[in-house]
């Protein structure tokens, strides 16, 4: 089976920059794949700005006149994509609902603009062996009035594709990355697969504790079988609308399912020392724009700082909007806490560190926040500016999770003979 991959809402690469443990840039400005994996077709659109920075990124990166898109993926014909062994991407948490068409013929559609639909029409069309997701950790417990809805459908949805799927929500920090981001990630794998036939006889127990794809990189502590929630989100549902209008689950932090079963329990990490910021900071020095003026820092210490703040909501009700206090900035002896688009930005969230040479308070650089998501230095120094440097990084993943999976991933395939 080859090792070929596609990479959907691919950003500046992330999946890619893992998967093909990429850590350098050439005098071109392209990145140095190490494989295994080849990536047949990327696509990457941003709706709601006229310049491209990812997609530029991204072309600059892995030059190619045919196989990146910027195209709305609504717009792409799915059939037209390259058949591919892996699917891979990250894609924003919705509202996954769905309704019957209004002719009730029986057609189910799914709310507009939700890029999880267009995930689904690619799986039904292709159909590839494996695919590899990942998300913001609260999927699990989507929407707020019907914990688990939304991951509910996305369940029903591979079932009804012949796919089985294991999950797990991981800190990166907690094994060893330099960022506390915590993310789910999804395998799923077709009943066409050898690694399902080697997989379907195996109790759960097994596969979340040991046997599993997350198990074997990111190992837990022993958990009791009986701590193991099973439910069947099948019977009783007859369709998606059905999920969509009763489903209501409490799905822990790892989970598999098979057929109509699913099977989920709290697992405890085996911690692994992390990646600290002070392996990370530049330590030669920095430009002088990145350290605070003196207003820059009184307004970060109230923004850090605890506060209870007299507020009225919309139907004039009166209420005590408060925050508790933060340090006040960001110890180097500690991994990066998770980083928002806003980084960067005059706000609370904004890293604050001592630098290492001139011993004052500064935000990070662009290249610490790709080295916080194990990016290579630079990546994203590719036309674009700074502060849209800053939202990539915010908006990426940690590659070298995808490294980690990307290995037992490579290995699987090995074996599809």
């Amino acid at each position: 089976m080859n090792k070929t991959v596609i990479e959907l809402f691919a950003g500046v690469g992330g999946f890619r920059v893992g998967l093909n443990n990429i850590t350098k840039i050439d005098k071109h400005g392209h990145a140095i794949e190490k494989g295994p994996f080849t990536f047949v077709w990327a696509n990457q659109w941003e709706p709601s700005t006229k310049s491209q920075h990812a997609f530029d990124c991204y072309n600059l990166r892995f030059p190619s006149a045919t196989e990146n898109s910027n195209v709305d993926i609504s717009k792409v014909d799915k059939a037209s994509i390259p058949d591919h062994t892996l699917l891979t991407g990250g894609f924003p948490c919705q509202d996954y609902s769905v309704a019957h068409t209004l002719s009730k013929a029986h057609g189910i559609e799914g709310k507009k603009g939700v890029l999880w639909w267009q995930i689904n029409d690619i799986l039904k069309a292709k159909k590839p062996p494996f695919v590899l997701l990942e998300n913001v950790d609260r999927l699990v417990k989507s929407p707020a009035k019907q914990r688990g809805r939304d991951f509910g459908i996305m369940l029903r949805c591979l079932s009804e594709q012949g796919y089985a799927m294991e999950w797990r929500i991981i800190n990166a920090a907690e094994y060893g990355h330099p960022q506390r981001r915590r993310r789910i990630f999804i395998f799923a794998y077709h009943k066409s697969t050898k690694y399902y036939e080697s997989m379907k006889d195996r109790s759960p127990l097994e596969i979340i504790s040991s046997q599993g794809i997350f198990a074997k990189e990111f190992p837990i502590e022993e958990f009791a079988k009986k701590s193991i929630k099973e439910f069947d989100f099948v019977k009783g549902y007859k369709d998606l609308v059905a999920v969509s209008d009763k489903f209501h689950a409490a799905f822990e932090n790892a989970g598999y399912m098979i057929g109509d079963k699913v099977y989920t329990v709290k697992t405890k990490p085996i911690l692994v020392k992390p990646m600290t910021l002070s392996k990370i900071v530049e330590k030669d020095g920095v430009d002088n724009h990145y350290f605070l003026s003196e207003s820059q820092r009184k307004k970060y210490e109230y923004l850090r700082g605890s506060k209870k703040i007299p507020r009225k909501d919309k139907n004039g009700y009166e209420y005590i909007y408060s925050e508790g206090s933060m340090s006040p900035y960001d110890e180097l002896s500690l991994p990066a806490r998770t980083m928002l688009t806003s980084e960067g930005t005059t706000n609370r969230s904004t890293h604050i560190i001592m630098d290492p040479k001139e011993n004052k308070l500064r935000i990070l650089t662009p290249v610490e926040c790709e080295r916080i998501n194990q990016f290579p230095d630079n990546w994203t120094n590719s036309g674009m500016p700074e502060k849209r440097r800053y939202f990539m990084m915010g908006n990426a993943l940690v590659c070298g999770i995808i490294k980690k999976i990307g290995n037992q991933i490579n290995q699987i395939i090995d074996k599809e003979v």
